[in-house]
């Protein structure tokens, strides 16, 4: 046992995990490109971006010096009564690029603090405007938006959250017609859970503050896709009724589902939007929640009791925002788009043919994520998850299953070959584990 297990076990928490079960974490040294390198000796192939943060590969020349640079400047300061260069050109460079007229940024940390900003400005909206009927959030079964107490609230549909039940707001939760390659159902699922939102609006659409989704695909529930058709019906029907859309694209932005947003790709603009994962291309702590005019002017007024009253020891900090800056150059550049593509397309190919296979189903591409079900089993502690994500790291390959969902979510650089390396040991699991 190294000097850093040694002390982690002693001392350490670690997120999402069983301690007293849960296998000796590895200590990893350094990263670069796709790779991670362990204390052990061992080269791990980090495919799904380390919780999809990682956009452009570890430890990426052209981010890492824009921090260094940056931080020999300034390295912090409080953004209440201040500014600086980094905060201001990213809202700027974020604005031109964001859908619709979502042009003021407000900063946090992460993606669960960018969806309570968007639960309390929504909430304080409303009132700001007069109309304190409005008191009902809608959100989606199976949806998860972060782990704090807003977000647990608006995520509460995922399952994750029930020692917390009574402390939660409620929200109310309606169908999400999960989709996949080839799926015969697809329109009558998506017919039933609009009819359920017709029904809901009917009753609720004059008290409904906002509905909250993750755009086209939900993350931790098992990459579950739902198609654009459906998100343009939902939110037209929302606004009809006067309620706002808020987008969750904490992990769907910066050009996961091949397009820059999922809002773009689907063609539809949130009235409020949440980015966080991605936005410094995985090297920084950093979120954005961002809106247009109509919702900052109703916070305008003489009085504070109209300003948002929300912050963050770290907000806009400006290392994160350099971070973000040089990675929102690589990720509108021409290579990282020919990425894309290029992954997009690999993965299609090798969705299409690990489906032949009678162990795997419900098979599914879009941009960089690709998913696939272990046949019949059910639920996100099945154990075949755990299962096969010690058989993938066993052949160097960081691929941690959502349940039965194996899926790949790699950084924009990985190769064809680190692609076909992964794809062979799914398959190879499927043929000897399964």
């Amino acid at each position: 046992m190294t000097d850093t297990i040694a002390l982690d076990r002693r001392h350490v928490w670690h997120p999402f995990t069983q301690a007293q079960t849960a296998p000796e974490p590895l200590a990893v040294t350094h990263g670069k490109g796709v790779s991670l390198f362990t204390e052990d000796g061992r080269e791990i192939l980090d495919l799904i971006s380390s919780w999809w943060v990682n956009l452009h590969g570890h430890a990426h020349p052209a981010i890492a010096g824009a921090i260094a640079e940056q931080a020999h400047r300034l390295e912090q300061v409080i953004f209440a009564d201040f500014t600086h260069a980094p905060a201001a050109r990213l809202a700027t460079r974020l604005a031109e690029v964001l859908p619709g007229d979502l042009d003021r940024v407000f900063y946090s940390d992460n993606g669960s603090t960018a969806v309570e900003v968007a639960l309390k400005l929504a909430w304080q909206y409303w009132r700001n405007k007069g109309e304190g009927q409005r008191r009902r959030f809608l959100a989606f079964e199976g949806s998860y938006h972060g782990d704090t107490f807003g977000a647990m609230a608006a995520g509460v549909g995922s399952g994750f959250y029930e020692p917390f039940h009574d402390l939660l707001f409620a929200v109310d939760r309606m169908p999400y017609p999960t989709t996949w390659d080839d799926d015969p159902e697809v329109e009558a699922k998506e017919a039933a859970a609009l009819e359920w939102l017709d029904r809901w609006l009917a009753a609720n659409g004059a008290e409904m503050v906002a509905v909250i989704i993750e755009p086209l695909v939900q993350g931790a529930s098992g990459m579950r896709f739902c198609r654009p058709e459906f998100l343009r019906a939902m939110a037209a029907r929302v606004r009809a009724a006067g309620g706002l859309v808020i987008f969750d694209e904490v992990m769907t932005g910066f050009g996961r589902t091949g397009a820059l947003f999922a809002s773009a790709k689907a063609g539809v603009a949130p009235d409020l939007i949440c980015l966080s994962k991605g936005l410094t291309g995985g090297f920084l702590p950093l979120s954005v929640t961002a809106c247009g005019a109509s919702i900052y002017e109703a916070f305008l007024g003489a009085g504070f009791d109209r300003a948002f009253a929300h912050g963050h020891s770290f907000t806009a900090n400006p290392l994160g925002c350099a971070a973000a800056l040089a990675s929102l150059e690589l990720t509108t550049s021409a290579e990282t788009a020919a990425n894309l593509a290029r992954i997009e397309a690999r993965h299609r190919a090798a969705i299409a043919d690990l489906s032949n296979h009678p162990k795997l189903s419900r098979g599914r591409v879009m941009g960089t994520i690709a998913a696939i079900e272990v046949t019949d089993a059910q639920g996100y502690t099945a154990v075949v998850g755990q299962t096969l994500k010690r058989f993938f790291l066993e052949r160097g390959l960081l691929l941690r299953p959502l349940g039965p969902v194996i899926y790949l979510l790699p950084p924009y650089c990985v190769t064809d070959g680190q692609l076909d390396h992964a794809y062979a040991a799914i398959r190879d699991a499927a043929d000897t584990l399964l």
